[in-house]
């Protein structure tokens, strides 16, 4: 699945890691303020916040474009002397690219958070009526999000574009390597739908859940520290009282019950799914048998087939019951809680209708970021069940020892199919 498309994978990634943590590093011990040799120094301290598309043209922004451009650059040259692989230019330049329109739009949505704040104190004047104001200055303003808006909007249409021909390319990569060595995976059990079927349902699961999860840790990074400053106004937690951090502690916690919570519930799920996957190829199977031989898939063999069939799928429904049952609870208290929190600092008049929307705002995006696992899980779960079935390819080509259900399958081939 990833030595198709990445060269040498394991080495690939762990570099990848290190050449990152590095950058990164490095940027917050001095490469943000190298920009200034190049005439694009960080913000002033004390400056006032820009507010609107402007703040995604400043100097300090384009100074990031291009360190994050210089450390692609490197790492990919590297890669391209060092091991040099037919699928690069999508592994990594494409990569690159995605994780940075990826972070591009992370920084819209921060940018509209700090949009929040005065346009709707300004709003929040003119319904108390302590604010004047003209229908020019309210349209201005409304403008400042629509360009945020519109530029957001059009650069995530340009990246799901790219990412689902960038999953397409490690589908084709998947295909050419499989089909490679057909001669050693036909005898493996559904050897043909691992193929065709689940190459398209790993690429398509790892198109959703890939970028979602990369979307979640960026959003996290981005908005974490906007919710620590925002946190000054709040004093305290309800029935906790005053305590250090109060938002990120309150989001912590309860993405963290929630998490746990549903991997708990839903802890028997993948194997459920996994036997699904393997009463349904049966079934196929003999369907497929029965094509081309009169006396396969007789009535009596797939009525006890498809019977597993039912038997598997009405457990895996009963599981799903009290799975669901704890998800969707959890979800809908969660559109409540961030207010909850708020409570005591609403009632006490220390916050401002701009400030709450920044502060509901900015924590629904870190817990939405924390809640990666708990609205992901049955898309992992699914996930995993290709990946196992695909593992037993891997398995094969590199001699390792069959799932046990490939190897029973093997054994029955081996019977009926001597070549």
């Amino acid at each position: 699945m990833f030595v198709s498309f990445f060269p040498q994978p394991k080495l690939f990634f762990s570099s990848a890691a290190i050449w990152s943590l590095a950058a990164i590093l490095f940027w917050f011990f001095g490469g943000e303020q190298l920009g200034a040799v190049f005439g694009l120094p960080p913000a002033a301290a004390g400056a006032p916040p820009i507010i609107g598309i402007a703040i995604l043209l400043s100097p300090p922004f384009l100074w990031f474009y291009l360190y994050f451009a210089f450390c692609v650059l490197v790492f990919y040259a590297f890669w391209s002397w060092y091991s040099p692989h037919p699928w690069q230019r999508w592994s990594i330049l494409m990569t690159a690219v995605i994780l940075f329109f990826i972070y591009f739009n992370v920084q819209v949505s921060v940018a509209v958070n700090a949009w929040y704040g005065p346009f709707f104190d300004y709003v929040q004047g003119l319904m108390s009526g302590t604010g004047k104001s003209t229908n020019e200055e309210f349209y201005i303003g409304l403008a400042d999000f629509s360009w945020l808006a519109l530029v957001g909007m059009n650069v995530q249409v340009v990246n799901a574009f790219i990412v689902s021909h960038w999953i397409f390319r490690w589908r084709t990569a998947m295909n050419n390597y499989f089909v490679e060595n057909w001669g050693r995976l036909r005898h493996i059990e559904g050897a043909s739908q691992r193929i065709q079927e689940d190459t398209m349902r790993f690429s398509q699961i790892m198109e959703d859940l890939g970028s979602s999860f990369v979307q979640s840790i960026m959003t996290l990074i981005a908005f974490l520290p906007v919710m620590i400053q925002l946190q000054a106004h709040i004093t305290e937690l309800p029935i906790i009282g005053a305590i250090p951090q109060p938002l990120v502690v309150a989001a912590l916690a309860w993405c963290l019950f929630g998490t746990i919570s549903v991997m708990i519930a839903g802890m028997k799920l993948p194997g459920l799914q996994f036997r699904n996957q393997r009463v349904e190829a049966a079934y196929r199977k003999e369907l497929v048998y029965g094509e081309d031989h009169a006396d396969r898939a007789q009535p009596a063999t797939t009525a006890e087939l498809f019977a597993n069939v039912r038997h598997n799928y009405f457990r895996l429904y009963f599981h799903y019951i009290y799975f669901n049952v704890v998800r969707y609870t959890y979800l809908q208290a969660d559109n409540i809680f961030a207010l909850l929190i708020l409570g005591p600092s609403l009632v006490a008049h220390k916050i401002t209708f701009g400030a709450l929307n920044q502060i509901s705002n900015a924590f629904g995006k870190v817990t939405g970021s924390l809640q990666f696992l708990l609205t992901s899980w049955s898309t992992i779960v699914e996930l995993q069940s290709v990946h196992k079935r695909l593992r037993a390819f891997e398995a094969t080509l590199q001699g390792e020892p069959l799932p046990e259900i490939d190897q029973r399958y093997l054994a029955r081939q081996g019977a009926e199919d001597p070549a």
